[in-house]
């Protein structure tokens, strides 16, 4: 038997928290066509915002990638929230990631694997996805990165 979402994510001692309402005019998710759109989350853990600054002053590679976990972790709790179950995930489409970066740094691919290997090792196939990643001059209240994702869901 299959390890479903939830499964795979308790064995990485990962709780998925409740989803942070939007900061904006804006809702969290929609959902058109057969698929979920996930607004782009920022790194928020149970104190708030929990990675800030820009990479390649003063913000490594290794907490890029942090940042973009915990991201990918606030993407899963919002598509829960949204379809009532991971397992009505077909499969992730695309991620999308923002990395908060000097003008000379040239590594945000490195920093959104952070998120991608997360969706991987709690989707399994279905987590694997297209993507882009840039670097950005500054995100909302600061962050370090922002990830946003398109999931098909399964019918």
């Amino acid at each position: 038997m299959t390890e479903t979402p939830e499964e795979r994510l308790k064995a990485l001692g990962i709780e998925l928290p409740t989803p942070s309402a939007p900061a904006a005019n804006y809702v969290p998710t929609v959902i058109a066509g057969g698929m979920l759109y996930v607004s782009g989350q920022l790194p928020m853990g149970p104190s708030g915002l929990a990675f800030t600054g820009r990479l390649g002053d003063g913000v490594d590679v290794a907490t890029g990638q942090e940042a973009a976990r915990l991201c990918a972790i606030n993407l899963l709790a919002q598509a829960r929230a949204a379809l009532g179950s991971l397992d009505r995930i077909a499969q992730l489409v695309k991620l999308t990631g923002f990395v908060a970066g000097t003008p000379d740094f040239t590594e945000p691919h490195k920093v959104i694997n952070g998120a991608s290997d997360l969706m991987v090792d709690a989707l399994g196939d279905r987590g694997r996805h297209a993507r882009a990643a840039v670097v950005a001059a500054q995100l909302p209240l600061g962050a370090s990165v922002e990830v946003e994702a398109i999931f098909a869901i399964a019918e």
